[in-house]
């Protein structure tokens, strides 16, 4: 049996969860592992998850009600240990240097791209791999 990567997926919109699971396909690139997902409506679930452990990647939805995904990814950044890379969804471009505040690894904007979602995704989990996280 082939390796998986685990992807938690946060956002309050279930059309953006859906967005992400789409562009990612089966898997974002042929030299990365095939994706399972965690999906997560509520920043108390992602913290949940991350403390079962098993998440390779998160993508946070920057524009996330009631606590955007930059400063969800702050907080997790400073509270979990081992903290997984982070892609966050921004609302415009503009917005990158928060996401560099939030300490994520990568941003893209939303509406999610597939060919860029897809190729930041990829670039986080053979990050991943190479650190042997």
């Amino acid at each position: 049996m082939q390796p998986t990567a685990t992807v938690l997926v946060y956002s309050d919109d279930s059309n953006t969860r859906e967005q992400v699971r789409l562009a990612t396909g089966r898997r974002p690139a042929p030299d990365v592992p095939a994706v399972e997902f965690v999906e997560c409506a509520t920043p108390a679930a992602v913290v949940r998850e991350l403390d079962k452990g098993g998440i390779d990647v998160c993508v946070l939805d920057g524009e996330a009600v009631p606590m955007g995904g930059m400063g969800l990814c702050r907080q997790i950044k400073d509270e979990v240990f081992n903290c997984p890379p982070v892609l966050v969804l921004i609302g415009r471009p503009q917005d990158a240097w928060l996401a560099t505040w939030s300490r994520a690894e990568a941003a893209v904007t939303h509406p999610v791209d597939p060919v860029e979602f897809a190729a930041s995704l990829a670039s986080l989990l053979r990050r991943k791999a190479l650190l042997g996280a």
